[in-house]
C-alpha cells in the first residue's frame, strides 16, 4: 500500500531576499560531498531514470530510504506511477552514466547495459550497489516529492562510489582520513 500525503506546504512569500539566500544555499549544498545515484523505474515495459543525489537512508528495521525526486523531470510520471522503484548507486568510473541521466529527454538507456530486477525496475550494469524500494509513502514538498520506500532487494558490487562535490566528481575510493585537532572532535 502505497500512502500519498495531500497536504501541499504553502508558498513562502515573494521576498528580494530570497534569489540572494537562495544562491548562498545552493553554495553550501555544493560543498556537502554526495554520492551519486540514479532512480529508476519502468512504465509500459519501458525503462526511466534520473540522475538523484537526494538520497538517505531511514531505517535498518524496517529498511527504508527515500530519495527526493524534482517534478520537472521528464521522467517523474513513471517513477511517481510506480509501486516500485530503483536506487542504483553509481560507482566510480560511471561519470559518464551520471551526466547521461542528469540531462532531459532522450533514450537514456539505449547505449547502456542494465536488467530488469526483481520486481522489475531497471538495474544498471556495473554500479556500486542498488536497492529496489516497495514505495510506502509519496511526500509533496514544493517542487520536489519525497518517495519513502522500503528495501525489497539490495545488492552490493564492492566496487568505490561516484561522489559529487562543489560540481566535479570524485573516487569514493581515494577518500583520505582527516587527523582532527584536539578539541575539534
Amino acid at each position: 500500500m502505497t500512502e500519498t500525503t495531500t497536504a501541499t506546504p504553502a508558498q513562502p512569500a515573494a521576498d528580494p531576499r530570497s534569489a540572494e539566500l537562495g544562491e548562498r544555499v545552493r553554495g553550501v549544498h555544493r560543498q556537502y560531498p554526495t554520492g551519486v545515484t540514479v532512480v529508476t523505474a519502468a512504465a509500459g515495459g519501458k525503462p526511466y531514470g534520473l540522475a538523484v543525489n537526494a538520497f538517505s537512508s531511514i531505517s535498518l528495521d524496517p529498511p527504508l530510504v527515500l530519495v527526493c525526486v524534482n517534478e520537472s523531470s521528464r521522467s517523474y510520471p513513471a517513477v511517481f506511477e510506480a509501486d516500485h522503484i530503483g536506487v542504483n548507486i553509481l560507482a566510480a568510473d560511471q561519470a559518464g552514466v551520471a551526466a547521461n541521466f542528469a540531462k532531459s529527454g532522450g533514450d537514456k538507456f539505449a547505449a547502456l547495459p542494465w536488467r530488469p530486477g526483481t520486481h522489475g525496475v531497471p538495474v544498471l550494469d556495473g554500479v556500486a550497489g542498488h536497492f529496489e524500494l516497495e514505495v510506502k509513502y509519496k511526500i509533496p514538498a514544493y517542487s520536489h516529492t519525497i518517495f519513502i520506500g522500503q528495501v525489497v532487494d539490495a545488492d552490493s558490487s564492492g566496487q568505490a562510489p561516484l561522489v559529487y562535490q562543489a560540481g566535479r566528481f570524485f573516487d569514493g575510493a581515494r577518500l583520505e582520513p582527516v587527523r582532527q585537532r584536539p578539541g575539534h572532535e
